[in-house]
């Protein structure tokens, strides 16, 4: 990583200052477009094959499960490669899923055993490509434009996340599903030329590395060990069951609270994905004060508790809309700094496997969540469900502030 020594500035500075991430910066847009765009047609395809949500549900699963239980395996091997060079393997290996779906559309065989397996591939190549990525974006910046970094890469997901889907529906609507699955296989290409621009980055130095189960193990026993680590991934896991939950559970939310059609749920999920790209470009614009980011992180997640507690006096789609974009910006805000600072303080040789385990936690705990917050929502309403997290979620994290003022 080139990073600035101790006694430099902790100022803002523009990722887009450093000719390395403005390298990277347009491959990650195709690349994390395409990569939306192929998990819409997926899902796309299996409703238009079954009409059955149930399925539907598999094929999202089998996109997410590798991820959760592989990223701890991937962030071992981010630790030992280029991952500049793994990035060219994951980007080609999500674009060649694309191409296959797209030929198998065209020969007809594009059915529901087939879906299930390109998405439990293009599960597997998203499980390696997170690790890597965020083990790649700290070499690229100087210390000082570390969360500007972050900041971008997180307005360009949630960027995606709107753009994907309604690209796909225009290319199905206007052409067909092979051609949006050709067009997704495209985007992936346009990435490639753009990280092989990046040179300069070379292996981590390192003692000879164990076993993975070894590996593994002092991954963990370093986290565990590290106070600021440690108290990073546990602010992770209470945005991910805070904020992150909500957001999964968009269409019980709508449906319950509002009676809500299709058009709601757009509207809702349009106005998350708003209150993201905000996020991000709020962190974009912070520093590298560690002192700082902390605060952002506790303010952040106790006003968004705090907007939690309203749901009860709450009537319309305005204000409903209005919650759902603070929340996503809250959340975007802590997610997006609790990785600066795991990025910031974690050792080079350490980097993949730690960041791994705020993957899995960014995104295992809110699938977790949904399911349980789900469940009592059916049992208690989503109002009186949604006021217990955030009250809960105040006194862990008063807790946290007692122990550490202590």
């Amino acid at each position: 990583m080139t990073s600035a020594e101790p006694g430099h500035s902790l100022a803002h500075r523009s990722a887009l200052a450093e000719p390395l991430f403005r390298r990277f910066f347009p491959a990650s847009c195709f690349s994390t477009l395409g990569s939306w765009l192929v998990r819409f047609l997926f899902g796309f395809s299996a409703w238009e094959q079954t009409h059955s949500a149930f399925w539907v549900g598999v094929v999202a699963g089998v996109m997410l499960l590798p991820a959760i239980l592989l990223s701890p395996l991937f962030g071992i091997v981010s630790d030992r490669i280029n991952p500049r060079n793994g990035l060219l393997v994951t980007v080609a290996g999500h674009g060649l899923v694309a191409a296959l779906a797209a030929l198998a559309n065209l020969a007809g065989a594009f059915t529901l055993p087939t879906l299930v397996a390109l998405a439990a591939l293009l599960g597997a190549a998203t499980s390696a490509h997170t690790p890597i990525r965020l083990a790649l974006v700290p070499r690229l910046v100087i210390r000082q434009a570390l969360p500007s970094a972050i900041g971008f890469s997180a307005m360009i997901f949630n960027t995606s996340r709107i753009a994907g889907p309604a690209l796909g529906a225009w290319l199905i609507a206007g052409y067909s599903l092979s051609m949006a699955l050709f067009a997704a296989t495209l985007l992936f290409l346009c990435a490639l030329p753009f990280l092989l621009s990046i040179r300069g980055i070379t292996v981590t130095a390192r003692p000879e590395p164990g076993s993975f189960l070894v590996e593994l193990r002092a991954g963990l026993f370093y986290a565990a060990s590290h106070p600021l680590i440690r108290r990073v991934l546990g602010l992770t896991l209470i945005n991910a069951l805070l904020g992150r939950t909500l957001l999964e559970l968009l269409p019980a939310f709508s449906g319950q609270l509002l009676d809500g059609t299709a058009e709601t749920l757009a509207t809702l999920s349009a106005t998350g994905g708003i209150g993201s790209i905000i996020g991000g470009l709020i962190i974009s614009r912070q520093g590298s004060d560690e002192g700082h980011l902390l605060k952002l992180i506790a303010w952040s997640l106790l006003v968004c508790a705090g907007s939690l507690l309203s749901v009860h006096w709450l009537d319309g789609l305005v204000a409903f809309c209005l919650l759902v974009l603070v929340v996503s910006l809250l959340t975007t805000v802590v997610g997006t700094s609790c990785q600066a600072l795991a990025q910031l303080k974690v050792d080079e040789a350490y980097r993949g496997r730690v960041l791994s385990l705020w993957t899995v936690l960014a995104m295992g705990a809110p699938a977790i969540g949904a399911i349980v917050v789900g469940a009592l929502a059916e049992s208690f309403g989503f109002a009186v469900v949604l006021v217990g997290s955030a009250m809960l979620s105040m006194v862990v994290l008063t807790r946290l502030a007692a122990s550490r003022s202590a």
